[in-house]
């Protein structure tokens, strides 16, 4: 399952992230979104893209496409 997968209000936890694409994975990275971390899908765009997230107390828009490189386990 990928970020792009969440709904909006469900947490989930990061377990990789753009493992193929290194450039992209350091950006996540410094934004907070790494392996082990919890994310909250906060919102998602009238037509689906952004959609916007909390990693601790950070707020991120991502594009879907981004999205569906970050896999996740969804939490309660």
């Amino acid at each position: 399952m990928t970020l792009a997968d969440i709904l909006p209000r469900r947490r989930c936890r990061i377990l990789g992230a753009a493992e193929n694409h290194r450039d992209f994975q350091s950006r996540l990275y410094a934004l907070g979104l790494y392996p082990g971390a919890e994310v909250v899908v906060l919102h998602v765009a009238p037509l689906g893209d952004p959609m916007q997230v909390k990693v601790g107390q950070t707020l991120i828009s991502i594009r879907n496409q981004e999205a569906s490189l970050v896999e996740v386990e969804q939490t309660a």
